[in-house]
């Protein structure tokens, strides 16, 4: 298997930093953009569910107002050092709400990442109005 590339994208949404931690923060505002629907057990697992299809991941950080970041179990079983993460921040100058989204794939698979991201992007956008 071939080592994955972290990348990370960068968002301005028109939102306060609290509206949108709480929708990338919480199992309920997950369940809005993310997946279909998202649950967590006492363990700080928290299973991703898309079609039916169910995928588990596990929670590594979490600063509330901040960043959030977990570790899909299955990369974890592999030995894989890889995780998803989000950052929440505010541009000093604009004061605008700067959202990162930190991820990893294979090297030729990138561009198709970057894409499915984007249009989860665009759904959050939808959620909060912007």
């Amino acid at each position: 298997m071939s080592e994955k590339k972290k990348y990370e994208l960068e968002y301005l949404l028109k939102t306060s930093p609290k509206v949108l931690y709480n929708l990338v923060a919480t199992p309920s505002g997950l369940s809005e953009w993310f997946a279909d629907n998202v649950n967590v057990n006492k363990d700080n697992i928290y299973t991703f569910i898309w079609d039916g299809a169910e995928e588990e991941a596990r929670l590594i950080t979490k600063r509330n107002g901040e960043c959030i970041k977990w570790i899909w179990m299955s990369d974890e079983e592999e030995g894989e050092n890889t995780y998803f993460e989000f950052k929440i921040a505010t541009d000093p100058m604009t004061k605008s709400t700067l959202f990162y989204v930190i991820d990893f794939a294979e090297e030729d698979e990138v561009e198709e990442a970057t894409e499915l991201w984007e249009s989860q992007i665009n759904e959050l956008k939808r959620i909060l109005g912007a």
